[in-house]
Order: C-alpha cells, then structure tokens, then sequence
C-alpha cells in the first residue's frame, strides 16, 4: 500500500472577526480540538491563524488583523471561550504586538529576557522594525502569612533544560505554580525562513533534540502534502521504525528521572542503561543516536545497512530486560506511595483543553496522530491502544502513577508495531524516497511524537521556506502544569515534572 503523508486541508480565510471566532468554536462543537494559534506578519498587518484538530485532519482558520487604534492591531480574544489558546495569544501579542482584547491575563510569555536582543517578527524581513519587551518582576497570586515565592529555575542540578517556575507557597503546599518559559526562546521560526526544504528539515529536527524524528516527520508530510506526493511503502516502515524507537528511549528517559526521584538509584541506573542501549541500536541503524539526518520530505534519506532481523532480535531482547524492570519498579511499594494520588490532572480539564500525547492518554483522552489521523506506515499498522487498566495499581485517574503505567504500555505496543514493521522490511529492497520539489503553497503536517502531536504549518514560495510555524506537544501540554497541584507538596515536584515527560526546547516557537 502507498503510504499517504498527513494533509494540507483548505485554509478558510475570513474578513470578520466574529466570523472566524465562530468558525473556530463550530469546528470545537463539532468533535474538534484546539491544536494552537500563530502570527504572520503581512505588509498589510498581522495574519492570525487557529489550528482545529478534527477526526479529517487540521483545518486552518485565519483572519488579517490590521493596525487601527494608536496603531495598534487587536482582535476578540478567543481565550474566554477557548482556554487552551491562553499561552498562544500571550506569545502572539509578544512576538507581533497584536492585542486580543479580553484576554485575562496578557503578560509577556517569550520576551522577557533582561537585555536580550528582541526577536524580529515570524514572516517579516530581518531588517523590518523588532519587538521589544521590559522585564516585569514575576506576578503574585498568593498572599497570606508566611507565603513566599521560590524561583526554582532556570539554572538547576544536572542535565536539565532552562525554565523558571515560579512556586508560591507557605513553606511545603503548592497553593500556586508560574510557569516562565521564556529561557528556551530561541528564534526557531526565523531560523526557518529563507531556507529550502532540505535544509529546513535539519532545522526541524533541532526544536525539540529528544524528538527529532518526530519533528522532522511532521515537517516532511506538511512539505509533502504541498507537492501531492506519496512516500515509498520501504521508507514508510522505516520511519515507523525510527519514531517507535525515539518513542521507546523517551519513555526509559521519564522512567529512569521518576526512579531518580524517589532515591531508587539501581532503578534509576537500569532505565538509563536501556535507555542508552537503545540509542546506541539507532546509531548503528542511521548513525546518528537521535535519528537524525535519516527523514527527509519523500522519505528516507537510505536504507540502514542493518539487517532488518538483526535488528529485530536485539530489541526483542532489549525489550524482555525493559519488561522485567518496568514490573519491578511498579511494585516497588516505596515508589508507588509517591506516585499514587500525586500530580492529578483531571480527565475533564484534559478533554477540555485537548491534552496530548501520554499526558491527555493518561487522564483518559485519547487523540492519538496515529489512529486517529493516521499517516505513513501507520495506515497498515494502526496501533493499539495502551492499557492502563491494573486494579493492583490503580490510584485516582490521571495522576503520575497512571502517565507512567501508560508510558509502560506504550513501550510494549512500541515494541510489537517495530517488530511488525521489521518483519515486512527483512529482505524487502525498492526506493525509499521520491523526488520533492514543491515551488510554493501551503501545508500541514503532523505527527505523533513521544511527548504527544507535533504539528507544522509550512508556507512554501519559489521552493523556500516563508513561515513555519513549529507547535511542539510539550508547549501544549506544559501550561497543564499549573493544575495539577492539589495538596501536593513541594517533594513532589520532580515526581509530576518527569511524569509529564515534556521537553521545555518545545517551547521556542
């Protein structure tokens, strides 16, 4: 079977601001979900665009807002009936100086670095007017004796990305959390710009390093769903091999920062040597332990000089070790007692705001890329869906016990579709990329990677990027982290941090 790329879907374009709010909230009453809302700046004004998530694909829905009051552009805010676009109309009024009237809380979220260079507008030329924002001190939202603030963050102990939480407290409860990503902004959508695919893609692959192929995948199908191509059926299996893989070492990686934290340092050591047994199989496979260098739009860039069986029993026996850790941790009583209860994200506010990835799966809403809006080899191998159900185990829904016992299950429908994939590949020989050679035009493409959905919205002209708009899974999900802290203490930080797995380069936008 030809394998399909994730889709372009018409763009519906409106003049009327209610009109396009309407637009927005019809497609959400109608089964869809919030995927996120970018700008691009036009010599006319700014272009708003809200992504919906529906069981088709992703529709785009944009509207020009043009300079009118003080010169200042504004439009409804759509956070008071869509919550989840909070975080992305902050960072729209940052990066473009559009105001959405009404929203609640219009601080800034990404330009807040004390004598940082300001950031140039997404879509306008480098040499247009830049963006300037001041520091503000962080915001208190707790008062009350003996209530004061810890900055945990940005510099921390060990191997751990820069971000600022801000943590009001009394000493040990958690009555409220500020999240302050502005750390990881990086400028990654001027990076894009100018560049042609093929260069583009290696940018890609470095907004979220943890998940590279997931990244580049879904900038390769919105790339694909431009020039109406299909990838080869060998190339289709091979990046399901690789995305399995990434998903696998990801999931270790949060196993072995949980056992880390509860003081488990034989578990901990055991997550991390299987996790580095894995990348060290992705190395001898593309050489490169992140997958890197191997996705490309029409495919792959060569098939790895690995046998495909060779390759399948060394993870059949990675996955036997994996198997008998993951039970030994799970029932390791001192461990479950941290993990119980703690961290709950409730399963209404994860419908609500479309929580993705093990995140959302874990508090019950399931919106996975791969069954629901199916792409590559996925279409033959449509995976399962991971279960959480263990009543020896079972604490209250959606709290970290229950992410991580997804993320346990995961690893096995992991494991099963890579063994599957493989099976088909042992022996089989053909092309593994099609010539992609897109002039102009619009696309959308995603892909399911392991923190959750990566989207891209790739606008293309005379073969080179314009705008690319890069929406991680992890800058979705991590906002969820100010509602989860109901009578937990401040131990209990790094259980419901690694628990949801995010990557805070996601947010770099």
């Amino acid at each position: 079977m030809t394998a399909m790329a994730a889709g372009a879907t018409p763009r519906t374009q409106a003049r009327d601001p209610a009109a396009w709010r309407e637009s927005i909230l019809a497609a959400l009453g109608a089964g869809g979900r919030f995927a996120g809302l970018f700008g691009t700046a036009e010599p006319v004004g700014c272009r708003v665009t809200a992504l919906v998530a529906t069981p088709a694909g992703v529709e785009q829905f944009s509207i020009l807002v043009a300079a009118r009051e003080g010169g200042v552009a504004r439009y409804p805010a759509l956070t008071a009936q869509v919550p989840a676009a909070f975080w992305y109309e902050r960072a729209l009024h940052d990066l473009f100086g559009v105001v959405p009237t009404g929203h609640p809380r219009l601080e800034p979220l990404l330009l807040v670095v004390p004598d940082g260079a300001p950031s140039p507008r997404p879509g306008a030329p480098a040499s247009s007017p830049r963006l300037r924002s001041a520091e503000r001190s962080g915001p208190v939202d707790v008062s009350g004796r003996g209530v004061f603030t810890i900055a945990f963050g940005p510099v921390r102990s060990g191997v751990t990305e820069s971000v600022e939480f801000l943590i009001e407290t009394p000493g040990e409860d958690v009555p409220h959390l500020t999240i302050r990503p502005h750390f990881k902004h990086r400028g990654i959508a001027k990076a894009f710009e100018g560049r042609t695919v093929r260069d583009a893609v290696l940018v890609a692959e470095r907004v979220e390093g943890v998940a590279s192929v997931a990244h580049a995948l879904a900038f390769s199908h919105a790339v694909e769903a431009i020039d109406h191509i299909a990838v080869p059926p060998a190339a289709a299996r091979w990046r399901l091999v690789f995305a399995e893989l990434e998903r696998i070492a990801n999931h270790l990686d949060v196993l072995a920062r949980s056992a880390d934290a509860a003081g488990l340092a034989v578990a901990a050591a055991r997550f991390g040597w299987h996790k580095e047994k894995l990348l060290r199989l992705v190395t001898r496979l593309c050489g490169n332990r992140f997958g890197r260098g191997v996705v490309i739009p029409g495919g792959i860039v060569a098939a790895p000089s690995v046998a495909a069986d060779d390759a399948a029993a060394e993870l059949a026996a990675a996955h036997r070790r994996i198997r008998r850790d993951c039970a030994a941790l799970m029932g390791t009583a001192s461990f479950l007692d941290r993990v119980r209860g703690t961290g709950r994200l409730d399963p209404v506010l994860a419908r609500s705001h479309g929580a993705l990835g093990p995140v959302g799966r874990g508090s019950g809403f399931d919106d996975d890329d791969r069954r629901r809006r199916p792409y590559d080899a996925y279409t033959d191998f449509p995976p399962g869906s991971a279960a959480l159900a263990d009543p020896a185990l079972a604490g209250p829904a959606g709290d970290a016990a229950a992410r991580l016992r997804l993320r346990i299950a995961e690893i096995d429908v992991s494991a099963g579709l890579v063994a599957q994939a493989l099976a088909e590949l042992h022996g089989a020989a053909g092309t593994v990329r099609t010539p992609v050679e897109p002039a102009g035009g619009t696309g959308l493409g995603w892909a399911e990677g392991p923190q959750g959905e990566e989207l891209y919205s790739v606008e293309l002209v005379d073969g080179r990027v314009r705008r690319c708009f890069a929406r991680s899974a992890s800058l979705h999900n991590l906002v969820l982290l100010h509602e989860v802290f109901h009578g937990d203490v401040l131990t209990d930080f790094p259980f419901i941090e690694a628990s949801f797995g995010l990557c805070y380069a996601g947010v770099a936008m």
